[in-house]
């Protein structure tokens, strides 16, 4: 079965191409444009070239197109992308204008064009849905939580394959066999050994997740992708009376607090730098006051979140790491896991230093109680397997 991933950024598109069978995938193809204005020529020209690279005979010989939704309203889930879904897609587009309007234009486009391939959604809050009220609430008005205004989560690709992964590597397969079959099958009933995961996605855009036997029990970000950790260039968490002080001290409407939240915030507003993990480290250890600040609230909103869900799994036996900057950076993974030896945590300095570029493996020392891993993300294969399993269910 020919599946193929489409990733719609704000303004990039990336795609691979995989031959599922039982839900094991071959990569049979993968590329991307940058600086993307409009996806439809981008759409053409990829399926074009899988047809004259050979992997397909015609572009209608796929069996299904997938797709990473972010955010949807009063639907999520793994869905057919259909009318329903980019209703859901409009809903939400003004709390998710990077991502919305992009995958909206981009399921459109392979409506138009091969209308006979099944189209799937995989939203990144479906990873989330089974919190609790008390997790994905907050206290405001019932009016407000009528609009659809709660904690939502985002990553949710990424942190299932870490719930995953952490099993396998672990020799779980209960946990990973549970965690495969959310979205078909839901959580049900779990009576195994307890395994619970912190999953710490550290990139451009991060979050962290709390993850009990396979299943979210909770995410550091909230309604939009804007909250929890500081990001490359937006907020993450900030109390809400800022904004209104703001606006009147400095004269601003809440349009312009709202972009600068989003576009000047993050590790880039505290740095002055770049909103790059690696330029800000490069500036840091040359002296820059600012960049040096940036680096450390991004680590203390890291062992914040980590710390919270700690508390509420009743503990942890795996401490995962993944995404550009949770993969490649071994000073900042060392740093999130200083001076917790009380709690069973215990890197492997050597082992540590030497899992980066794409590697995986176990940074703890042998006897650390909680296992510490670095896990690269593959979300791709995520969307394709559960597309597979879409179809085969369908």
């Amino acid at each position: 079965m020919k599946i193929l991933v489409a990733n719609l950024g704000s303004t990039s598109f990336k795609y691979r191409l995989f031959d599922m069978c039982d839900a094991d995938a071959a990569l049979l193809a993968k590329g991307g444009f940058e600086r993307v204005t409009e996806y439809t020529p981008c759409i053409e020209e990829m399926l074009e070239t899988l047809v004259n690279e050979g992997h397909l005979q015609s572009a209608e010989d796929l069996d299904a197109v997938g797709f990473k939704t972010v955010l949807g309203k009063d639907l999520s889930g793994c869905v057919e992308a259909d009318e329903r879904v980019l209703e859901a897609l409009d809903g939400f587009k003004e709390v998710a204008p990077a991502h919305n309007p992009a995958y909206a234009e981009g399921i459109r486009c392979f409506q138009s064009k091969l209308p006979n391939v099944t189209r799937v959604a995989l939203f990144e809050t479906a990873f989330y849905q089974w919190m609790s009220p008390a997790a994905y609430s907050y206290a405001i008005p019932k009016a407000w939580r009528e609009l659809g205004i709660r904690r939502y989560g985002f990553h949710g690709a990424s942190h299932k394959f870490i719930a995953e992964r952490s099993a396998e590597l672990l020799q779980r397969q209960d946990v990973a066999a549970r965690a495969r079959g959310l979205y078909v099958k839901g959580p049900g009933e779990f009576n195994g050994k307890p395994l619970r995961v912190i999953s710490c996605h550290l990139g451009g855009s991060s979050s962290l997740a709390g993850i009990q036997n396979g299943v979210s029990i909770g995410g550091s970000m909230g309604f939009s992708p804007q909250s929890g950790l500081p990001q490359n260039n937006r907020v993450g968490d900030l109390d809400s009376m800022a904004i209104p002080y703001v606006c009147k001290m400095l004269g601003i409407s809440v349009e312009e607090a709202e972009r600068q939240l989003n576009k000047e915030s993050g590790l880039l507003g505290l740095s002055g730098v770049s909103n790059d993990a690696r330029d800000i480290r490069e500036a840091a250890e040359q002296g820059n006051a600012e960049a040096k600040l940036a680096s450390e609230v991004l680590i203390d909103s890291i062992r914040h979140w980590a710390g919270s869900f700690f508390f509420k799994m009743g503990g942890a036996e795996v401490i995962s790491f993944t995404a550009g900057i949770g993969e490649n950076d071994a000073e900042l993974r060392a740093a999130v896991c200083a001076d917790l030896e009380g709690l069973g945590v215990k890197i492997d300095p050597e082992a540590n230093a030497k899992t980066i570029r794409g590697a995986e493996g176990i940074i703890s020392a042998p006897d650390s109680k909680i296992k510490v891993m670095v896990i690269p993300a593959n979300e791709e294969l995520v969307i394709a397997r559960e597309v597979y399993r879409f179809k085969q269910a369908h």
